[in-house]
């Protein structure tokens, strides 16, 4: 039986049998897997520390004949333990595992491993707003799965122009003359669509208003993308 290493972060576990329970696992370099822990609902599991939601995880495994593997040890390396001290965070924490689940194929690239970990670790840091955090890791999901917005050009091809009103078409993802985004929300766009760290987001100047009045914009184009 072939044996492998990797490093793992639990997005999914559904309890099966009386102890086992079946995990589905991202991972940077093998995609997205099912594995099995059995007895790991026992008291006295030697799997059931290493494999905490919300964690950095090394695991070993057994390949399996069908398309779920067997996990035969696992090792935490990083454990997000803040996220858990604060309701909000961890209701957040759960929406993007389950976003990067819903919208990952079986291999997805390793960038949205990344991603991840950096979630929780902003989730993990009291002091970088949740809003924002929410924002930015939209962003950065339709970023990965090619759907950014066009946040230079209108719908007709021109340029946006500061000082001009716009509204947003989904199905496009552009810009065209309207009444609701003025050039400030759009800029801040701009800004949660770039590289750029939260801890530098953090910093711009009426955060919390640019976020609120551009957070329905980013939502809704994920849906969009979603069903795309």
């Amino acid at each position: 039986m072939q044996r492998f290493n990797t490093t793992a972060i639990v997005l999914a576990r559904t309890d099966y049998g009386e102890a086992d329970r079946i995990l589905t696992l991202l991972t940077p370099c093998q995609g997205k897997l099912k594995a099995i822990a059995k007895g790991v609902r026992k008291s006295k599991s030697k799997l059931a520390g290493g494999i905490e939601l919300f964690s950095v995880s090394e695991i070993s495994y057994i390949v399996g004949r069908s398309d779920i593997n067997t996990l035969i040890s696992t090792r935490l390396v990083k454990h997000y333990g803040s996220i858990v001290k604060d309701l909000n965070r961890t209701a957040l924490a759960y929406d993007t595992i389950k976003l990067i689940n819903k919208t990952t194929e079986d291999q997805p690239e390793e960038a949205y491993f990344n991603l991840l970990r950096q979630g929780f670790e902003a989730l993990d840091s009291p002091n970088i707003n949740l809003d924002l955090i929410n924002s930015w890791f939209s962003a950065q999901l339709l970023k990965l799965a090619g759907h950014s917005p066009n946040l230079t050009f209108e719908k007709n091809g021109q340029k946006l122009i500061v000082g001009q009103k716009y509204d947003f078409d989904y199905e496009a993802m552009v810009f065209y003359p309207g009444k609701t985004y003025n050039s400030d929300q759009i800029k801040f766009l701009r800004l949660i669509f770039s590289n750029n760290k939260l801890e530098i987001l953090q910093k711009i100047q009426n955060l919390e208003g640019l976020v609120k009045e551009t957070q329905s914009l980013v939502r809704l184009a994920v849906q969009t993308s979603a069903h795309a």
